[in-house]
């Protein structure tokens, strides 16, 4: 289990404060991975809150500054479509340079996958809003480095933590994950809080006990 920090706390505290945050054991949602969840967060909510909203780009910029070279990354770059706003904050706070990434080309004009200025070698940051299983951040770290970038790390305002092998799939591509808080951080808060009923949260504990049986036993993937 993650440990819990002050920044992945106040974080999961300002996710259920604009109610960006669904628990519902009793009627799952299934992810685009396939898997069946009882929680569900929307980051583009934050998008509409602007406190909630630079806090949490002020605490990622610092956990970038410290953990991923952020000063010394050349340009930011967002992932198409919920990635986008959060590079245009990070790059600004960051006074850095931004691109975005389409899952795939264009089919005109230039046909570009890349969009904006972006010049061999130079080192790039993927930002997007959350990170399931690792899977889709792929795509984008694949077409960047295509167009000539260097890419290890990507940031994340929310990581599931909770289906297997998410981070091997990164470590294997040669990228770092960086995220704020996990559904362990929401849980802890959630509870501590009451924003939800106790028979919710006991679903959402049963659930990150085991992630993959629980999905099987609800209608979603098993591995």
């Amino acid at each position: 289990m993650p440990e819990h920090t002050p920044a992945s706390l106040e974080t999961a505290k300002w996710l259920l404060d604009i109610k960006a945050v669904n628990f519902r054991p009793e009627e799952p949602y299934t992810l685009t991975a396939g898997w069946a969840s009882p929680v569900y967060i929307d980051c583009r909510w934050v998008i509409s809150f602007t406190e909630a909203r630079r806090r949490m780009i002020k605490l990622g910029v610092e956990m970038l500054r410290e953990n991923a070279g952020l000063d010394d990354t050349d340009l930011v770059a967002g992932g198409e479509t919920a990635g986008i706003p959060y590079a245009a904050w990070i790059a600004e706070a960051a006074d850095k340079p931004m691109l975005y990434v389409r899952k795939k080309p264009k089919g005109f004009g230039r046909d570009a996958q890349i969009e904006g200025n972006l010049e061999e070698g130079k080192k790039v940051l993927l930002v997007e809003d959350l990170a399931t299983d690792g899977g889709s951040k792929i795509n984008f770290v694949n077409a960047l480095r295509t167009a000539g970038a260097n890419v290890s790390d990507i940031f994340v305002v929310f990581f599931y933590s909770a289906f297997p092998g998410a981070l091997d799939t990164l470590d294997e591509a040669g990228v770092k994950l960086h995220y704020l808080c996990t559904w362990h951080d929401v849980l802890k808060v959630a509870d501590e809080g009451n924003y939800f009923p106790a028979d919710s949260i006991a679903g959402v504990r049963d659930f990150l006990a085991d992630p993959i049986g629980w999905s099987a036993a609800n209608g979603g993937r098993d591995a």
